[in-house]
């Protein structure tokens, strides 16, 4: 790979999951989790993505981050392919890359002090012992909004926010210089997601932090993100800038989703056309043939069904895969 500012190139990712079956997998089906995604992150910035519930955007950040083992495909951090990466290589590499995760309630072992929930990467990664690493969980627990005295507490005396920002503290522990946000924001109450966003936001600033921010919750990806990729049933369907994306959207899914959102202006949300789309995501044991959105589309061709639709250029850094564009 080319050295450039990118600090993430994903190629071609994979990951399907075999379920069920017989004796030496006979019968076995498979789910069709992540179908061979592309993309590049660059160095400080925000990629959002975003989909229904299961389009398979928690799987790829797991899998890029090696909790699970991708089916095929490869993953550069920092030029270095992931996918191949064993041993000490793979510990150093988890040391850059940390995740967020969605559930502040079950990600936190409730038998640890928060101290050392915190502190679990510095002696992971042996990075501070002693007093030194007292002082970097103190320093990592006051970065976050909470007080030093909240170290020697358990996660249950803590709001689910609260929970979350320890969550944050523990990932930024060990120096990550890419962390990915797996729904971060969804188990929160909304006046609590807006200062979790905001706080993400200045740590991202003052660290010089990636971020890969996994959402369903499109206004709120907006905010956050410089450029936003849509995923469909494990496939991404158009990847361009956030503004770019709100403000001309191409996809047909993605004009689905964005007329969804609630306008603040009544004159503006009455004459608004609200695009609905039909059925229920498709099963990814067996997905359709041609473009997997072929079976909700409202102007779907015969084409669709036969061939793969391939992300096009559109210019202004927008790709969308559609046959109709």
């Amino acid at each position: 790979m080319e050295k450039d500012d990118t600090i993430l190139e994903v190629k071609d990712l994979v990951k399907h999951f075999p379920m069920g079956g017989g004796l030496f997998g006979r019968g076995q089906k498979i789910v069709h989790a992540v179908n061979g995604i592309n993309f590049k992150v660059k160095r400080g910035e925000t990629l959002g993505i975003v989909g229904e519930s299961g389009c398979g955007k928690s799987t790829a950040g797991r899998t890029i981050i090696r909790l699970y083992e991708p089916t095929s495909g490869q993953i550069f951090f920092e030029g270095q392919d992931v996918t191949k990466a064993h041993g000490s290589d793979l510990l150093n590499l988890r040391r850059k890359m940390q995740m967020i995760f969605q559930d502040p309630y079950a990600s936190l072992n409730p038998r640890m002090t928060v101290g050392d929930i915190v502190g679990e990467g510095l002696d992971i990664h042996k990075l501070a012992s002693g007093q030194a690493r007292t002082d970097r969980i103190y320093e990592l627990l006051e970065v976050i909004g909470l007080n030093p005295e909240h170290a020697n507490r358990f996660p249950h005396e803590f709001s689910g926010g609260q929970r979350q920002r320890i969550g944050i503290a523990r990932a930024l522990s060990v120096n990550p210089r890419l962390i990915i946000c797996d729904e971060p924001i969804s188990a929160l109450d909304v006046s609590i997601q807006a200062q979790i966003v905001n706080m993400l936001e200045e740590l991202q600033e003052k660290m010089g932090l990636t971020y890969l921010f996994i959402a369903h919750d499109l206004s709120m990806v907006k905010h956050i993100s410089h450029r936003i990729a849509v995923m469909y049933l494990g496939r991404i369907v158009e990847l361009t800038d956030s503004y770019e994306l709100y403000k001309n959207p191409q996809h047909p899914y993605t004009k689905a989703l964005l007329s969804a959102i609630p306008i603040p202006d009544p004159r503006v949300e009455a004459t608004r056309k609200r695009i609905v789309v039909q059925g229920s995501v498709p099963s990814p044991i067996d997905p359709p043939s041609g473009c997997y959105f072929r079976t909700r589309c409202p102007y779907v061709k015969g084409i669709c069904a036969e061939e793969v639709p391939q992300l096009k250029e559109l210019g202004n850094n927008h790709v969308a895969a559609c046959h109709l564009l």
